[in-house]
Formats: structure tokens, sequence, C-alpha cells
């Protein structure tokens, strides 16, 4: 594969010349634009099914009960509970998954992952058309989980097929291809919800899982050759060692740590917004679908600045000036905006700040954190990355959303004055990253 591209012209001519001059390009873009494309579809349900004012569709007849007959009002618990429960599955996840990558090759661990997710949106189709209680809460913990696993392991999967050259140089392009599938996603939930209900969004959703399967066979052949070009160790064999090592790993490696607290701080930025706008569009949306519309419009607008930075900033920063750039832009950037919102915390402010606080992540900070696993070996990217991405990720999740129903005792004002310690912290640990990246051997 080349690891040039044409830097003259346009963003487009770029592109098109980078889509000429690699192969796998074109498999990656349609692996993640379909993957984005399903999580998307489903997003909105979830987001609904959190803010929802029912709850029985959240959660089961016999919880409900048990919570009244303590005396504790569910309804003011719904996202610190579903935080804890989500938190508690990736406990148990974590260590199946680790076993997995552990014993199986690549070419039997990457689809027995999306083929136990499509075999599990055709459970909740069968669900949600018949109407069961507590629906809500196992479908948001299925996305959630969903979520993480399945965007760790494409991410994986492509520190196996580029070269850290090539990541720099596609990994915006391939983000891009991920936020057409995103604006794709709630227009197509926007246009059907309300006409053909929400089940039968599983199964289009299942669709675009099956074309991953897909492009996962086709790109396969490609990881090989790079394996073997590189001489780095086959990922058509079993890894080995202990379902742990990734976490493990996290503890030993200082690259590992300063990358989980970046993680950690990042997830609390994003916890303590999304917290904050759950309530706001409780009040304003008392209808499910009404909300499921509202969240999918969210979606586009923070698809729509995603994709321009993508598209016009993203390869330009990481091939010209490296990961420092787009690591620090975004701590920046949330600092700026919660101390906006600590001042006024208005509804359109926190909706304006969420839609940069998201865009900001997926198209500067997410591709410049994953260029850094294409320098590794493949127990850092399968084991370690994937730790990161979920139970550490979950944890900080779990302690956020709890800390959010502290702060929020004492007014928006605080929580967001909260943010901003966070977004310093998070932004301390981006330059603890730039500074043990630097010490990673350059790639053969």
């Amino acid at each position: 594969m080349s690891t040039a591209t044409d830097r003259s012209g346009g963003p487009l001519q770029q592109l098109l010349a980078a889509l000429r001059q690699s192969p796998p390009l074109w498999w990656s873009f349609l692996y993640f634009f379909c993957l984005l494309s399903g999580y998307y579809v489903l997003r909105p349900v979830r987001e609904a099914m959190a803010a929802s004012t029912d709850l029985q569709t959240v959660f089961p007849t016999a919880l409900i009960d048990w919570f009244s007959g303590h005396g504790i009002a569910l309804q003011a618990y719904v996202l610190q509970f579903l935080f804890t429960c989500v938190f508690l599955i990736m406990l148990v996840l974590q260590p199946v998954y680790g076993w997995l990558v552990s014993r199986y090759p690549r070419r039997l661990f990457l689809p027995l992952v999306y083929g136990f997710f499509i075999a599990t949106l055709l459970g909740f189709y069968v669900m949600f058309q018949a109407g069961v209680p507590g629906r809500g809460m196992a479908f948001f913990f299925w996305i959630t989980v969903f979520n993480l696993f399945a965007v760790a392991v494409f991410w994986s999967f492509m520190a196996d097929v580029f070269s850290n050259v090539q990541a720099r140089a596609f990994y915006g392009y391939i983000g891009a291809a991920g936020t057409v599938g995103a604006f794709l996603g709630p227009i197509i939930t926007s246009t059907l919800v309300q006409r053909v209900g929400i089940a039968n969004l599983m199964l289009v959703s299942a669709a675009f899982l099956a074309v991953c399967v897909l492009c996962i066979w086709k790109l396969r052949p490609f990881a090989v050759a790079r394996e073997r070009e590189q001489q780095l160790v086959s990922g058509e064999r079993p890894m080995g060692g202990s379902v742990l090592d990734g976490l493990k790993l996290v503890v030993r490696e200082p690259l590992l740590r300063w990358l989980a607290v970046m993680v950690v701080f990042g997830v609390g930025v994003g916890t303590l917004l999304y917290n904050e706008q759950a309530g706001i569009v409780r009040a304003a949306f008392p209808d499910e679908a009404a909300r499921t519309a509202f969240y999918s419009r969210l979606d586009l607008a923070v698809n729509a600045l995603t994709l321009l930075v993508q598209v016009g900033l993203t390869r330009w920063l990481l091939s010209r000036h490296g990961i420092a750039p787009a690591l620090l832009i975004p701590g920046f950037a949330i600092i700026v905006g919660f101390s906006v919102l600590a001042a006024s915390p208005l509804p359109l402010l926190v909706a304006m700040v969420q839609v940069m606080t998201r865009a900001s992540e997926f198209s500067l900070a997410k591709p410049a954190r994953e260029t850094i696993y294409t320098r590794v070996d493949r127990q850092w990217r399968y084991k370690a990355g994937a730790a990161i991405d979920t139970v550490i990720y979950r944890g900080a999740d779990l302690s956020f959303a709890w800390l959010h129903k502290g702060l929020s005792l004492l007014g928006s004002h605080m929580v967001f004055a909260g943010g901003i310690v966070v977004a310093v912290v998070m932004t301390l640990a981006a330059c603890g990253v730039l500074r043990e990246e630097k010490k990673l051997p350059r790639e053969r």
C-alpha cells in the first residue's frame, strides 16, 4: 500500500487521491460508515429510553416494585442506576473479551463480536414489538456495551491494516466516512420511527452490521500483508496471555496510564453535560417519539460539525503537526464552553456546547489517540486499548454520573464550574500522553 498521498488541491481532491492509492481505504470507509449508521439508527432510541417518564417502559415491574417498597423514588435516579449497572456489566464482559482475543485468531473473534450483536438485535426486535416491560433498561445496557466494544474493535483492526504514516493521512478520512454514516442514522430514525415503530429500527441496524462483517473479511488480507512487510506478530494466531492483561498493561505502562486518565476526564466532561441535558429534555418533551426526534436532530448537528473538521482540518493537523494540536484543541474549547455555561446555563447554550464537545472528540481527539496504537504491539491495541475504552470508560461514566447528582443539588452553575476543573485535568493528561508518545520507537 502506498504511504503517501497527493497534498495538492482541496480536501476532495486529496481524498480521491488517497482512495486511488490505498485499496483498503475503500473497505475501511464502508466498514466505519455502516458501523456508525447502525449505531446512530439506535442511539436516539437509547436517549429516549433514558429520558422516558414511563417507568414501565424503562424498568421491569419487579424492579419498580422493589424500589417503591423501600421508599426510593426510582424516577429520580434513572441515569445513575443505569450507569451503575452498565459499569458492572463491563466488569463481567471485559474478562470475556480478554479471553476471546487471547484464545482465538483475528479471523474468528472479529466476526464473532459482530455476530453476537446482530443476534441480540433480533432479540430486541421481538421485545419492542411485544412491548415487554423493562425493554428500555435492557436496550440501554446493550447499546452502551455495543458502542464501546464494536468501535474499539474497529480501531484496533485499523491499526493492524494501516501504518502510522498512513493512519495520520487516512484516519481523518475514515472518521469522516463514519460521520456520514452517523448523519444517515438519525435521518433514518427521524424519518421512520413514527411510521414503522421502534422495533423495526432494530432490523435496519442489524443489516448495517452484516455489511461490517463483509468488510472485515475483505480487509483481513491487507492486515496480513502489512504484518509480513513490517515483520510484526501475525494477527492470524491467537495472542495468548491472561484475560486481564489489558488492565495490567494500563497499570504498568506510563503512556497507557496517561491515555486512561485523559479518557476518564474526557468522559467526565461529557457525562456532566449529558446528565444536565437529560433533565432539560425530559421537561421539554414528555412524548417518547418527540424526544427521539429531538435527539436525532442534535446528533445531526454534532455530525455536521464533525464532518467539516474531519474533511477540512484533521488530516492536515495529523500529517503536518502530529497529534499534539488534535489532543489539545478540544480541551481548550471545552474549558471555554463550560466557562460560558457556568455563567449562563441556558438550554440553547447547553445544546451548543454539547455539539462542540462531542464534535471535537470525534473529529480530533479520537483519531489522534488511535494513531498511537499503530506504533505499539497487538497486546496494547486489542487488550489495553479495549480495557481503556470499556471498563475504564464506563467506570468514569459511573463516577461522574454520581458526581453530577451531588453537584446538581447546588444548581447548574456548580455543575459547569466543576466541569471546568475536569476539562483542565483532561488537558493536562493530554500533555502527559504527548510526552510519553515521543518515547515510542519509530515504525520500521
